[in-house]
């Protein structure tokens, strides 16, 4: 086993059947977040990327509301319970590692939670210790038609890399 393969395990995986499912288990997962900590989001559009930030984001207790900041790219939400800010990262439109840097984000990252939506191949560079969270659904029922954004599975799996960390 190689040391990044030792470096990295799945910490959970939970089906969710609808929204509401994926934000609590961001909710699960910002429950257990502390400063400095790193999330990378990934998964194709509409598997439940923002949904599950803003479960994260009212288990931080940050102020919302909570959007996706495609156009904006970046988002910083204080805390009301006075932990840590949320900064909250949209990479999509971004094309290269390049306009990541220029975001500053090294500059918060000790200081705040960070999340990344579409991060993945990109913002692993801001930290080795980090949590990636990949949200995969179902985008067909058997009958091969789409079977609706709020009523397919999805599975969320959590991994952790970097140093030792339970959550």
């Amino acid at each position: 086993m190689t040391e990044a393969a030792a470096a990295s395990r799945v910490a959970e995986r939970i089906e969710a059947e609808k929204a509401d499912q994926t934000r609590k288990a961001g909710q699960w997962l910002g429950e257990r977040l502390t400063r400095g900590d790193l999330i990378i989001l990934s998964g194709e559009l509409g598997a439940g990327k923002t949904t599950f930030t803003q479960g994260l984001a009212e288990g931080l207790g940050v102020r919302g509301p909570i959007t996706s900041p495609t156009f904006v790219i970046a988002r910083v939400h204080p805390s009301v319970v006075g932990g840590p800010p949320l900064v909250h990262v949209d990479a999509y439109r971004l094309g290269s590692l390049a306009e990541l840097d220029d975001l500053d984000l090294d500059a918060s990252v000790e200081e705040s939670v960070t999340v990344v939506e579409w991060g993945e191949g990109k913002a692993e560079v801001l930290s080795g210790d980090r949590i990636e969270v990949r949200i995969e659904r179902a985008l067909a029922d058997d009958a091969g038609t789409d079977a609706g954004a709020d009523t397919d599975p999805r599975m969320i799996t959590i991994s952790v890399h970097g140093a030792a960390r339970t959550l």
